[in-house]
């Protein structure tokens, strides 16, 4: 597996329209700097305490996507550099989010999680609980996150319609959102195995770990 020669296929493909997020997790800083010395700086992770190591670890132009489920208690760990939350599934979590970019002088940079998928152990917000966090007062108040679209995951499944169908619904309410939202300009939907139909049906940045890096 070519890390560099990765990069490099996906930088072409992808062009510059869409942003490829490198999931990283589980992944050594050996390979995270193959990936950055090809010039991929935008790396993605799952958990908050290997998140802060290689935060430590690595160049400090790197921006760390958090792309996992995120506990309240643990936002402070991360408010001090991360760049993008991908997985803000509760008024709750972004409420601490505000809150630690505020301590840190920051403005934190974040995607509501919407649940499309039909599986039950996927995180996520319905269209429903997403329009009442950004049409509620307490949101309007917040100065220190800036939501900036939605992220969703598809159920795992060989049914390629079942996905496309997914990926659309997630479209469709981004559309929808973004029309009260104007700031609304990252969807963020499509990993190793379903980001050509993620694109085709509309999404702007991809996750992916396994093609990049192999498997884990």
């Amino acid at each position: 597996m070519n890390i560099a020669e990765n990069i490099k296929k996906f930088t072409s493909e992808l062009g510059p329209q869409i942003t490829l997020v490198a999931i990283s997790k589980t992944k050594s800083n050996e390979d995270i700097l193959e990936a950055y010395h090809t010039g991929q700086r935008i790396f993605g992770e799952n958990k908050i305490q290997e998140l802060t190591d290689k935060w430590e670890a690595l160049p400090k132009d790197i921006k760390w996507h958090m792309v996992g489920h995120v506990q309240t208690n643990k936002v402070k760990y991360m408010a001090p550099f991360v760049d993008l939350v991908q997985a803000v599934d509760s008024m709750k979590l972004l409420k601490e989010i505000n809150k630690e970019a505020l301590k840190n002088n920051r403005i934190i940079n974040c995607l509501l999680q919407i649940k499309i998928a039909e599986e039950e152990t996927k995180f996520g917000l319905s269209i429903e609980d997403a329009k009442k966090i950004l049409s509620s007062e307490k949101y309007k108040e917040f100065k220190n996150v800036n939501v900036r679209g939605l992220m969703g995951m598809a159920t795992f499944t060989e049914d390629i319609q079942q996905v496309k169908r997914e990926f659309l619904t997630l479209k469709n309410i981004f559309d929808q959102l973004k029309t009260e939202n104007p700031g609304f300009d990252t969807l963020s939907m499509g990993m190793s195995g379903d980001y050509k139909l993620a694109i085709a049906c509309g999404s702007n940045m991809v996750r992916i770990g396994s093609s990049i890096f192999g498997e884990r």
